[in-house]
């Protein structure tokens, strides 16, 4: 009979423990510890019986790896490409998590149907009959994208053998379970022995293998800190649902740069790839307005140019009240201060409103003079005029400090037809017969005398 074995995890951290225990030592989280069942059988590979067990790995000189063979499979969406390095890796394990509701499943399914190899979807949570009522909304048409309802990890394996796909997706991770594990799905020691079993299966047949993962109330991955480690990618989907925008980020990725970022539109037959976020991140208006300013700022290693909106009017109840939407807050009371003491402007009464237009959050300090510009452009009711663009870092001091890469931001701004964009003087910039205006500033008060 095979042995049983009890072990206690808390399913906050994935910390392990001999006995239970009200307190969890390493997150300090109460009454998260639970009682798991391990049986330890003997263990298998993740192929059937039959098959021939895989050769043992034997020792190579790094010079003579050959790495001309690890071809990259091309997913057919650009954005997806982009921010893995250039398309999946052979033998890769990529984690997709996000919010519930944002789009996962959707954006991998449709992947799934746009590829041209054989792919096999795994769902552990809607039936086939549901996710080809999504399918017909994005691709009805699609020979190459097989629909498996499964959760038992060794069901699953052996659909793999019989059909031989190239790329397998599962959604999701904590639906799956092993028999080799008594716990239930989306344990601890589920998730791990899943994840494992997957590895291996990845690695020895040169599979790519995405899952996609629950989230936390904390937005963190469900399960053990372990699951991030043990894949070679961790993409983040995120987004408003109140907003049609989608952005997919690496938190990880061993084949490329965790600095690129992807962008996608929702609709009703799925998700759009925006290849010039720029043009739709800027409103479109027939007539000149104040209050409104456009940034040039940077998502990774990509420009991107937003429009800041700001509102300034005399406070009603006394209290003046200062929100901001897509930019932190606490930074916007300083560069109120700033402008109040350094350009003289009393803002000390008034209601300061500012939004980030497009429903995203952007966390980069060269929107500052774009911010200041749109408040002074609306406290003194004066359009800026729409070709005009800034990027630069405001001091406490009310000295306009230089930002990393203001050359890709300046060739972003003139891609897009704007003649003039402001920066600081401080910047050094090699860039030669451009189209746009560069006008140098040095302090607040030079903006001060373009503005108003």
């Amino acid at each position: 009979m095979a042995k049983l074995k009890t072990t206690f995890f808390c399913q906050n951290c994935g910390a392990q423990f001999s006995k239970w225990q009200g307190q969890c030592t390493s997150c300090k989280e109460w009454n998260t510890i639970t009682e798991e069942l391990i049986q330890k059988p003997e263990k298998s590979d993740w192929k059937s019986p039959s098959s021939k067990t895989s050769s043992t790995s034997k020792p190579l000189r790094i010079n003579d790896i050959d790495t001309s063979k690890e071809a990259r499979f091309d997913t057919l969406d650009q954005e997806f490409n982009r921010v893995l390095g250039g398309g999946l890796v052979q033998g890769s394990l990529t984690l997709l998590g996000g919010e519930p509701g944002i789009g996962k499943s959707t954006l991998l399914l449709q992947i799934s149907l746009k590829l041209p190899f054989k792919t096999l979807y795994v769902s552990g949570e809607e039936s086939q009959k549901q996710i080809k009522m999504r399918a017909e909304r994005i691709n009805p048409n699609s020979n190459n994208c097989y629909v498996l309802t499964e959760t038992k990890t060794q069901n699953i394996f052996k659909q793999i053998e019989d059909l031989q796909p190239d790329i397998v997706v599962i959604d999701s991770i904590q639906t799956l379970h092993s028999d080799y594990i008594e716990s239930s799905a989306g344990s601890i020691s589920q998730i791990k022995e899943c994840t494992t079993e997957l590895i291996k299966f990845a690695k020895e047949t040169a599979t790519p293998v995405i899952l996609i993962g629950h989230i936390t109330k904390d937005g963190h991955i469900a399960g053990p800190k372990i699951l991030e480690h043990m894949v070679d990618t961790v993409l983040q989907f995120e987004g408003d649902r109140n907003h049609v925008f989608r952005i997919l980020r690496a938190n990880k990725n061993r084949f490329g740069s965790t600095n690129e970022l992807g962008i996608y539109e929702m609709q009703g037959s799925g998700l759009r790839e925006v290849d010039n976020p720029s043009e739709v991140l800027i409103s479109q208006k027939e007539e000149e307005l104040s209050g409104h300013a456009v940034a040039a700022t940077l998502e990774g290693m990509r420009p991107l140019l937003i429009e800041v909106q700001a509102l300034v009017s005399t406070a009603v109840y006394g209290t003046p009240q200062r929100s901001a939407t897509g930019f932190n807050a606490k930074r916007m009371n300083m560069l109120l201060a700033v402008l109040e003491k350094r350009a003289g402007f009393r803002l000390g009464a008034k209601d300061v409103f500012l939004n980030i237009t497009g429903g995203i959050s952007v966390d980069d300090p060269a929107i500052d003079l774009a911010v200041v510009a749109a408040i002074l452009s609306s406290n003194e009711d004066e359009s800026i005029p729409s070709d005009y663009c800034f990027a630069a870092e405001v001091g406490l001091s009310g000295e306009i400090r230089p930002v990393q890469r203001v050359e890709q931001r300046i060739l972003e701004a003139e891609k897009l037809g704007f003649s003039t964009i402001f920066v600081s003087k401080f910047n050094k910039i090699a860039l030669k017969n451009t189209a746009i205006k560069i006008q140098m500033i040095s302090k607040i008060e030079d903006l001060v005398s373009y503005i108003v």
